[in-house]
């Protein structure tokens, strides 16, 4: 973990994933890359005249010394180094760009609930992020207070194996000296007796891989009953202490989207604690 990058709009909103991510970055030892997108659209014929071209230079200086006055009292008071980008971009883009050329590992970005998030644009911009980046978001409520993880929740309806999305959850836990647990749902009232006895089944199986895999003798996964997924989730994780739900999102094409779209997604709307996205590919 080396590098984390950071979007921000200068909001409250955006304030809480800064300060969720400068004390993870002295507990990983990471970097720090602030990054503000303008998202610049312009004419022809302003272009032409000059106007845009220096209102857009203005734009750009005022939020250029706006991030290094946060990078300098970060890199002073905190010891940590730090970076800022101003994009002309949108943030989607802007996000991507920087990402790719920074060797950025992780983004830590602000969200909005769902009864705010049609006030204040960049809220909103979360779960466009989660569905399009190519590496983990992880994005930090509202109203949510730091404090030091002690306990990652993987949900999964898939009992994932593949490595390669499992290490990062793992990696970012020990970092945080956190513990893993795993969460299966399953509906009362959809799924059938034959479902219900399979997840069931597979439980203890995939305890042994991770155990396996990953050393953690007190990892479980536990059955989770309900009508609906998010509000039973939530429900587990406030009875349960969890400090950062971990989801596995899996990209979707345009129709997919429309007809059954991301749990992920909407989950970032709704949590009350950080959420950990981490990309799965294209289904």
């Amino acid at each position: 973990m080396k590098k984390i990058l950071v979007p921000t709009d200068f909001s409250a909103c955006a304030d809480k994933a800064i300060t969720f991510a400068v004390e993870s970055a002295k507990i990983l030892s990471a970097e720090i890359v602030f990054l503000h997108a303008l998202n610049i659209q312009g004419s022809l014929y302003t272009d032409y005249m000059g106007v845009t071209k220096e209102y857009n230079q203005a734009l750009q200086n005022q939020f250029l010394h706006k991030l290094n006055s946060i990078k300098d009292i970060i890199e002073n008071t905190e010891g940590i180094k730090a970076e800022t980008i101003v994009s002309k971009n949108s943030l989607k883009n802007a996000i991507a760009e920087a990402t790719d050329a920074n060797d950025i590992d992780l983004i830590i970005m602000g969200t909005l609930g769902a009864s705010r998030i049609k006030k204040v644009f960049f809220g909103s911009n979360a779960s466009s992020v989660i569905g399009s980046s190519k590496i983990p978001v992880l994005v930090i409520p509202p109203d949510y207070e730091w404090k030091k993880p002690e306990s990652f929740l993987f949900a999964t309806h898939h009992f994932e194996k593949e490595l390669r999305l499992l290490d990062f959850i793992f990696e970012i836990a020990n970092l945080y000296m956190a513990r893993v647990n795993a969460a299966i749902f399953s509906n009362e009232e959809k799924d059938t007796v034959e479902t219900l006895l399979q997840r069931t089944n597979q439980i203890p199986d995939y305890e042994k891989f991770i155990r396996r895999n990953y050393e953690e003798p007190m990892f479980t996964t536990q059955h989770i009953f309900g009508k609906g997924f998010i509000e039973s989730l939530q429900n587990y994780i406030t009875e349960n202490n969890v400090d950062v739900l971990t989801m596995v999102f899996h990209k979707r094409d345009f129709l997919q989207r429309i007809f059954n779209p991301s749990i992920t997604r909407k989950m970032s709307y709704q949590t009350k604690i950080p959420l950990l996205a981490i990309p799965a590919g294209e289904d």
